[in-house]
């Protein structure tokens, strides 16, 4: 999968946070010479702690929203993954400013940095959340709605700029579009925590979750094994008709928020039984919420040859038990 990186350098912005740490490690594993552009906003110092010390890796501490640090981190890269972003629909809604400056401003700089540097292709993470307030399933690429969030608006302005860049500059640029990953790594704390480990650590702090309105609400949720294959692809594919476009990235079934905290009530059963006894509770739905997002991953087939491993049932089996060895 990754012969054709032999030789090269990656850069991975935002590599100290989950998504981009996954990346790093998977690159480091196998001898790709790997740069990791972060500001620690949201990455942590403990997810490349173990990579410190290899020479393959090297940390720079830097902002998306200055030119320079990008055009720093940029020199002599061959391939850049884009993980550098403010996540979350909330965050967006309560400071659409921050939100903008570093998901529209920063990639823009990020843009300029790797049209300068010459590097041969810029991979970068795109959202499902593009997909607005188009209602019919399952999701295709081509087809998309109004968007219902600012953090929405800002992953669709960077796959227009993304597309101009090539166009007018000549670089080839594949846009990935994230439909709820979770994985190890991915940060319980915080207000704005994703619902797999939120769910997790109040499970085994004996807390009830609360799931959003009456929990029918349904997601296409896709193991970290999955994303970093898709990224991998992204890079490596030889196939130029797989360049200068998006694709969604999942694994193609919907679950439902009800189904997700049964199915992790039960993994995590299994390192401490009374979990099974604690109740779930519900509350409105959120502002900007889609109701229910599948995908379809059949250009990713196609073009990419993706073959996803990890379905629900196993990611989280995977998921649980880091958790339970790291919470």
């Amino acid at each position: 999968m990754t012969k054709n990186l032999q030789n090269k350098t990656v850069l991975v912005t935002g590599g100290a946070g989950f998504i981009g740490s996954n990346l790093c490690e998977k690159l480091l594993a196998n001898n790709i010479k790997t740069i990791c552009l972060d500001n620690f906003s949201t990455g942590k110092k403990e997810n490349i702690e173990p990579f410190l010390k290899n020479n393959l890796f090297t940390l720079i501490e830097g902002d998306i929203r200055n030119l320079d640090d990008c055009h720093k981190a940029s020199k002599n890269v061959d391939f850049i993954l884009h993980q550098a972003a403010l996540g979350s629909v909330p965050r967006s809604i309560n400071d659409p400013i921050t939100t903008n400056d570093v998901n529209v401003s920063g990639f823009l700089n990020m843009l300029v940095a790797a049209r300068d540097a010459k590097v041969k292709r810029f991979v970068y993470a795109a959202s499902s959340s593009t997909y607005g307030d188009h209602e019919a399933l399952p999701k295709v690429e081509e087809v998309i709605g109004k968007p219902l969030s600012p953090y929405a608006i800002t992953k669709y302005v960077n796959e227009l700029y993304a597309d101009i860049f090539n166009k007018a500059y000549g670089l080839d640029t594949i846009g990935l579009r994230y439909f709820n990953v979770f994985g190890r790594r991915q940060d319980p704390d915080g207000a704005y925590a994703a619902v797999i480990p939120l769910f997790v650590k109040q499970f085994i702090s004996h807390e009830s979750p609360i799931i959003n309105g009456d929990g029918s609400y349904s997601r296409d949720f896709t193991y970290i094994e999955n994303v970093i294959q898709m990224n991998i692809l992204a890079i490596t594919t030889e196939n130029q008709n797989a360049l200068n476009t998006v694709y969604n990235v999942a694994y193609g079934e919907r679950t439902t928020l009800l189904e997700l905290a049964t199915l992790l009530k039960k993994y995590l059963s299994e390192f401490d039984e009374s979990i099974k006894n604690i109740d779930i509770r519900h509350r409105e739905n959120r502002v900007g919420d889609i109701p229910h997002s599948l995908a379809s991953i059949n250009k990713a087939k196609e073009l990419l040859d993706y073959k996803p491993r990890f379905d629900i049932n196993n990611g989280i089996k995977e998921a649980v038990s880091w958790y339970w060895k790291h919470l």
